[in-house]
């Protein structure tokens, strides 16, 4: 397959990220690290999963947190086989880095800014040597083929910290911002196009500018991701059901938009509004002004 038909089949499946795909193929085929930074819900797994496919790679997952402590990453002996065997190779139980190495697979460590800094030295040296020396059991060697893909978020998240200059310095970062409204509206229809009833392409479209428009409100910290679509439009095709009426009913909409939108968003210090009232006043208004529209519009318009 040649670079180009990767690209493009890696692009094919993920919504409105051809620019990105290219940026992180090329690097990855120049044998160098990369870091995804960006907002939650941009498609950062996505893409890279996507890649590692496309690629025909191994793709190894790790969750960052304040609990991936060296030896979880690195992996750790088999205790009670140790005291029959002692510490041979055979008794070692390979962390998700270790097996990655010996693989030749992508390592992808989310939220690589939450992971602990001794955790990140580790890595580090991985990033800069190939190899890394794991305790009584001798030195690894990472196989052809292996790299490091770390994503984050906005440092000034809750949990979360600066990454060092380290760090920067043996990647290649690749900035994810959310995506279009067209992109968005795409990325929902592809999510509930298997699920029955779901609601029509148009409501789908105002649901989606409701949902960026949180990103942008005066009494929020932070938004809603692209999924906080995808939920109201799949809460709301169900709860229709429940209620044995359509997604039409704006009762329906609404209520689905608070399940799936309320949890998301932060309120801004300091202001007397709840979740709740904010998204309540984003939806409805959307929602009204989209069948304003639509009733102005002239005779044989498109609305």
């Amino acid at each position: 397959m040649s670079t180009t038909d990767l690209v493009a089949r890696v692009a094919s499946l993920v919504v409105g990220r051809e620019r990105e795909c290219e940026l992180v193929v090329a690097a990855l085929m120049a044998d160098r690290h990369v870091l995804l930074e960006g907002p939650p819900g941009t498609g950062k797994s996505t893409l890279l999963r996507s890649v590692a496919g496309a690629l025909g790679v191994g793709f190894v997952f790790v969750e960052g947190n304040a609990e991936l402590t060296p030896s979880r990453l690195l992996g750790t002996f088999d205790p009670s086989r140790v005291l029959e065997e002692g510490y041979v190779p055979d008794v070692f139980v390979d962390g998700p880095l270790v097996r990655a190495m010996r693989t030749g697979s992508l390592l992808y460590v989310e939220e690589i800014n939450r992971v602990p800094e001794e955790t990140l030295n580790v890595l580090i040296t991985v990033m800069s040597e190939g190899e890394v020396a794991v305790p009584r059991l001798g030195m690894v060697q990472a196989a052809k083929g292996f790299g490091l893909v770390a994503a984050m978020n906005p440092f000034d998240a809750v949990g979360t910290a600066r990454i060092s200059g380290a760090v920067y310095d043996r990647v290649c970062r690749v900035a994810m911002s959310y995506q279009s409204e067209d992109d968005e509206h795409a990325i929902v229809m592809r999510a509930i196009e298997q699920i029955d009833d779901a609601p029509s392409s148009d409501w789908v479209a105002k649901a989606v500018r409701a949902v960026r428009a949180t990103r942008q409100h005066t009494d929020l910290r932070t938004g809603s991701s692209v999924r906080g679509a995808i939920d109201a439009a799949l809460v709301a095709a169900n709860l229709a059901k429940v209620r044995s009426t359509t997604t039409a009913d704006s009762r329906v909409g609404l209520d689905a938009a608070l399940v799936a939108l309320s949890g998301r968003v932060r309120v801004r210090e300091g202001s007397s509004r709840t979740s709740d009232e904010v998204i309540e006043e984003i939806w409805t208004s959307t929602f009204a002004e989209g069948d304003a529209k639509k009733a102005t519009a002239p005779a044989g318009a498109k609305a």
